[in-house]
Protein backbone atom coordinates (compact mmCIF):
# COMPACT_ATOMS: atom_id res chain seq x y z
CA UNK A 1 0.00 0.00 0.00
CA UNK A 2 1.18 3.70 -1.10
CA UNK A 3 2.50 5.84 1.52
CA UNK A 4 0.35 9.06 2.18
CA UNK A 5 -0.72 11.36 4.83
CA UNK A 6 -3.74 12.31 2.51
CA UNK A 7 -3.59 15.88 3.47
CA UNK A 8 -3.39 16.03 6.93
CA UNK A 9 -2.33 18.81 9.28
CA UNK A 10 0.96 17.71 11.22
CA UNK A 11 1.86 19.92 14.03
CA UNK A 12 5.89 19.81 14.48
CA UNK A 13 7.19 20.89 17.89
CA UNK A 14 10.67 20.40 17.09
CA UNK A 15 13.39 22.77 17.18
CA UNK A 16 13.41 24.69 13.70
CA UNK A 17 16.52 23.34 11.79
CA UNK A 18 15.55 19.72 12.45
CA UNK A 19 11.35 20.63 12.28
CA UNK A 20 12.05 22.23 8.36
CA UNK A 21 13.32 18.58 7.80
CA UNK A 22 10.49 16.68 9.09
CA UNK A 23 8.32 19.05 7.46
CA UNK A 24 9.52 18.18 3.89
CA UNK A 25 9.08 14.76 4.47
CA UNK A 26 5.57 15.23 5.27
CA UNK A 27 5.03 17.66 2.07
CA UNK A 28 6.29 14.38 0.22
CA UNK A 29 4.14 12.46 1.59
CA UNK A 30 0.81 15.14 0.88
CA UNK A 31 0.73 16.01 4.02
CA UNK A 32 0.51 19.61 5.77
CA UNK A 33 2.94 20.34 8.20
CA UNK A 34 2.49 23.07 10.80
CA UNK A 35 5.71 24.12 12.34
CA UNK A 36 6.02 25.77 15.54
CA UNK A 37 9.18 24.61 17.32
CA UNK A 38 8.76 24.54 20.97
CA UNK A 39 12.61 24.71 21.54
CA UNK A 40 15.84 26.43 21.10
CA UNK A 41 18.62 24.65 20.60
CA UNK A 42 22.18 26.57 20.67
CA UNK A 43 25.76 25.45 21.14
CA UNK A 44 27.67 26.59 24.75
CA UNK A 45 31.09 26.01 26.04
CA UNK A 46 31.00 25.43 29.90
CA UNK A 47 33.99 26.15 31.99
CA UNK A 48 35.17 22.07 32.63
CA UNK A 49 35.31 21.55 28.60
CA UNK A 50 38.79 23.25 27.92
CA UNK A 51 39.96 20.74 30.66
CA UNK A 52 38.51 18.05 28.93
CA UNK A 53 39.71 18.82 25.55
CA UNK A 54 43.56 18.81 26.72
CA UNK A 55 43.24 14.87 27.94
CA UNK A 56 40.98 14.07 25.28
CA UNK A 57 43.54 11.71 23.81
CA UNK A 58 43.03 9.95 26.95
CA UNK A 59 39.28 8.52 25.98
CA UNK A 60 38.89 5.50 23.81
CA UNK A 61 35.18 6.26 23.67
CA UNK A 62 33.25 9.34 22.32
CA UNK A 63 29.56 9.10 22.59
CA UNK A 64 26.72 10.97 21.05
CA UNK A 65 23.36 10.77 21.71
CA UNK A 66 21.93 13.94 19.14
CA UNK A 67 22.99 15.30 16.28
CA UNK A 68 23.28 18.43 18.06
CA UNK A 69 25.65 16.95 20.10
CA UNK A 70 27.83 16.14 17.08
CA UNK A 71 27.53 19.20 15.77
CA UNK A 72 28.27 21.68 18.93
CA UNK A 73 31.44 18.87 19.84
CA UNK A 74 32.87 19.41 16.52
CA UNK A 75 32.69 23.49 16.89
CA UNK A 76 34.55 23.59 19.92
CA UNK A 77 37.30 21.32 18.62
CA UNK A 78 38.02 23.97 16.13
CA UNK A 79 37.67 26.21 19.04
CA UNK A 80 40.48 24.41 21.32
CA UNK A 81 42.70 23.43 18.17
CA UNK A 82 41.72 19.21 18.96
CA UNK A 83 42.45 18.41 15.00
CA UNK A 84 43.40 14.49 15.54
CA UNK A 85 40.40 12.11 16.55
CA UNK A 86 41.63 9.05 14.32
CA UNK A 87 42.42 7.13 17.86
CA UNK A 88 39.26 7.32 19.44
CA UNK A 89 36.35 5.02 18.93
CA UNK A 90 32.48 6.95 19.11
CA UNK A 91 29.43 5.93 19.55
CA UNK A 92 26.13 6.95 18.01
CA UNK A 93 22.63 6.36 19.29
CA UNK A 94 21.25 6.46 16.09
CA UNK A 95 21.95 6.73 12.19
CA UNK A 96 20.62 10.35 11.94
CA UNK A 97 23.69 10.73 14.75
CA UNK A 98 26.09 8.90 12.39
CA UNK A 99 24.98 10.89 9.46
CA UNK A 100 26.24 14.66 11.10
CA UNK A 101 29.48 12.59 12.37
CA UNK A 102 30.07 11.17 9.36
CA UNK A 103 29.79 14.87 7.48
CA UNK A 104 32.95 15.55 10.21
CA UNK A 105 34.77 12.46 8.54
CA UNK A 106 34.38 10.29 11.04
CA UNK A 107 33.00 6.86 11.40
CA UNK A 108 30.69 4.81 14.29
CA UNK A 109 32.13 1.74 16.18
CA UNK A 110 28.60 1.43 17.83
CA UNK A 111 24.79 2.06 17.34
CA UNK A 112 22.35 0.47 19.23
CA UNK A 113 19.82 -1.68 18.11
CA UNK A 114 17.16 0.42 19.47
CA UNK A 115 17.90 3.99 19.04
CA UNK A 116 17.68 5.09 23.08
CA UNK A 117 19.68 5.47 26.10
CA UNK A 118 18.87 2.38 28.16
CA UNK A 119 19.62 0.00 25.31
CA UNK A 120 22.74 1.91 24.21
CA UNK A 121 23.92 1.38 27.62
CA UNK A 122 22.89 -2.23 27.83
CA UNK A 123 24.50 -3.12 24.16
CA UNK A 124 27.58 -1.20 24.74
CA UNK A 125 28.04 -2.69 28.47
CA UNK A 126 27.75 -6.11 27.38
CA UNK A 127 30.38 -5.65 24.85
CA UNK A 128 32.57 -2.98 24.82
CA UNK A 129 33.06 -1.80 28.37
CA UNK A 130 36.76 -3.12 28.82
CA UNK A 131 37.90 -1.15 26.25
CA UNK A 132 38.72 2.20 28.19
CA UNK A 133 37.94 5.26 29.33
CA UNK A 134 34.50 6.80 27.63
CA UNK A 135 33.13 10.73 27.27
CA UNK A 136 29.54 11.57 26.96
CA UNK A 137 28.80 14.42 25.03
CA UNK A 138 25.27 16.05 25.85
CA UNK A 139 23.02 18.33 26.26
CA UNK A 140 22.00 20.61 29.80
CA UNK A 141 18.62 18.61 29.53
CA UNK A 142 19.99 15.25 28.41
CA UNK A 143 18.78 12.55 30.80
CA UNK A 144 21.30 10.55 33.52
CA UNK A 145 20.64 7.08 31.92
CA UNK A 146 24.77 6.56 30.57
CA UNK A 147 26.35 8.40 33.38
CA UNK A 148 24.27 6.27 35.93
CA UNK A 149 24.94 2.69 34.39
CA UNK A 150 28.57 3.04 34.35
CA UNK A 151 28.55 4.43 37.40
CA UNK A 152 27.00 1.49 38.29
CA UNK A 153 29.77 -0.58 36.69
CA UNK A 154 32.72 1.65 38.07
CA UNK A 155 33.86 2.38 34.48
CA UNK A 156 35.68 5.38 33.83
CA UNK A 157 32.70 8.16 32.41
CA UNK A 158 33.06 11.79 31.78
CA UNK A 159 30.41 14.08 30.75
CA UNK A 160 31.11 17.23 28.23
CA UNK A 161 28.21 19.83 28.39
CA UNK A 162 27.96 21.12 24.58
CA UNK A 163 24.49 22.37 24.14
CA UNK A 164 21.54 24.13 25.59
CA UNK A 165 17.98 23.19 25.26
CA UNK A 166 15.67 25.70 25.94
CA UNK A 167 11.93 26.34 26.03
CA UNK A 168 10.74 28.61 22.58
CA UNK A 169 8.70 31.01 24.88
CA UNK A 170 7.96 33.45 21.51
CA UNK A 171 6.25 29.59 20.47
CA UNK A 172 3.58 30.25 23.17
CA UNK A 173 0.80 32.65 21.20
CA UNK A 174 1.18 30.52 17.81
CA UNK A 175 0.53 27.80 19.35
CA UNK A 176 -2.44 27.98 21.31
CA UNK A 177 -3.37 30.02 18.42
CA UNK A 178 -3.21 27.07 16.16
CA UNK A 179 -4.42 24.32 18.66
CA UNK A 180 -7.44 26.55 18.94
CA UNK A 181 -8.22 27.74 15.23
CA UNK A 182 -6.54 24.90 13.10
CA UNK A 183 -8.32 21.30 12.96
CA UNK A 184 -4.63 19.32 13.61
CA UNK A 185 -4.77 15.54 12.59
CA UNK A 186 -1.64 14.89 14.66
CA UNK A 187 1.09 16.05 17.51
CA UNK A 188 4.29 14.50 16.84
CA UNK A 189 7.10 15.06 19.53
CA UNK A 190 10.47 13.84 18.93
CA UNK A 191 11.78 14.21 22.18
CA UNK A 192 10.80 14.19 25.98
CA UNK A 193 12.11 17.76 25.88
CA UNK A 194 9.63 18.61 23.37
CA UNK A 195 6.47 17.11 25.41
CA UNK A 196 7.63 19.25 28.54
CA UNK A 197 8.03 22.27 26.47
CA UNK A 198 4.52 21.73 25.18
CA UNK A 199 2.36 21.38 28.22
CA UNK A 200 4.43 24.56 29.65
CA UNK A 201 3.42 26.79 26.28
CA UNK A 202 -0.01 25.36 25.94
CA UNK A 203 -3.20 26.51 27.50
CA UNK A 204 -4.31 22.98 27.39
CA UNK A 205 -3.78 19.23 27.09
CA UNK A 206 -5.85 18.92 23.52
CA UNK A 207 -7.36 15.48 22.52
CA UNK A 208 -5.57 14.42 19.38
CA UNK A 209 -3.57 11.71 18.44
CA UNK A 210 -0.33 11.66 19.28
CA UNK A 211 2.74 10.42 18.03
CA UNK A 212 6.13 9.67 19.56
CA UNK A 213 9.64 8.99 18.17
CA UNK A 214 9.84 6.30 21.19
CA UNK A 215 9.46 4.62 24.50
CA UNK A 216 10.57 7.57 26.63
CA UNK A 217 9.33 10.08 24.89
CA UNK A 218 5.64 8.28 25.30
CA UNK A 219 6.21 7.72 28.43
CA UNK A 220 6.90 11.28 29.19
CA UNK A 221 3.69 12.06 26.93
CA UNK A 222 2.02 9.57 29.06
CA UNK A 223 2.97 11.18 32.55
CA UNK A 224 2.06 14.35 31.53
CA UNK A 225 -1.69 13.50 30.47
CA UNK A 226 -1.63 13.09 26.45
CA UNK A 227 -4.09 10.47 25.43
CA UNK A 228 -4.15 8.23 22.33
CA UNK A 229 -0.17 7.93 21.58
CA UNK A 230 1.36 6.26 18.99
CA UNK A 231 4.80 4.67 18.67
CA UNK A 232 6.56 3.30 15.55
CA UNK A 233 9.06 0.54 16.58
CA UNK A 234 11.85 1.95 14.98
CA UNK A 235 12.69 5.21 16.50
CA UNK A 236 12.95 7.58 13.18
CA UNK A 237 11.23 10.68 11.69
CA UNK A 238 10.45 8.26 8.82
CA UNK A 239 8.63 5.58 10.93
CA UNK A 240 6.49 8.17 12.92
CA UNK A 241 5.27 9.43 8.98
CA UNK A 242 4.67 5.92 8.17
CA UNK A 243 2.63 4.83 11.29
CA UNK A 244 0.57 8.07 11.11
CA UNK A 245 -0.11 6.86 7.21
CA UNK A 246 -0.76 3.42 8.29
CA UNK A 247 -3.48 4.95 11.11
CA UNK A 248 -5.25 6.63 8.14
CA UNK A 249 -5.49 3.79 5.80
CA UNK A 250 -6.77 1.73 8.71
CA UNK A 251 -9.51 4.43 9.91
CA UNK A 252 -10.34 4.64 5.97
CA UNK A 253 -11.26 1.13 5.42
Amino acid sequence: MEQSLHGCKILITREAKQASDLAEKVIALDGIPVQVPLLRISCKDAKENQQMFSKIQTYKWIFFTSANGVDCFFRLTKKYHVHHLRQHKFAAVGHKTEKVLNEYGYQSSFIPSIYNAEIMAEEFLNGFSEEGPTLLIRGNRSRDVLPVEFSKQQLAFDSMEVYETAVNYDAREKLNQILSEEEIDFITFTSPSTVEAFVELAEAIPRKNVVCIGTTTKQRAEELGFSTLHTPEEFTTEAMLLTISEYINRKER
